[in-house]
């Protein structure tokens, strides 16, 4: 689904950046695959760059998974 309202690559960065470090990504590396991720043509990357967007991203996900099964689980538990 597309959107009607439009985001700069600025914001886009900003946004990547904050929830990367929102979920303990180091704030240095999560500004570099904040600005990698922002860049024209992530295919394009080098392969070093390209590692460290992996690399900053699946430490993400790992966090935001394990805030997910930590707020689930305190649901079950309230209920």
């Amino acid at each position: 689904m597309q959107s009607n309202y439009f985001i700069s690559n600025e914001e886009k960065e900003k946004l990547f950046h904050t929830q990367l470090v929102k979920y303990g990504v180091k704030y240095d590396k999560a500004a570099k695959a904040a600005q990698l991720m922002v860049s024209d043509g992530l295919e394009n990357l080098t392969q070093q760059e390209q590692q460290l967007v992996t690399e900053a991203c699946q430490e993400w996900l790992r966090a935001k998974k394990r805030c997910g099964n930590i707020n689930s689980n305190c649901q079950s538990s309230l209920t």
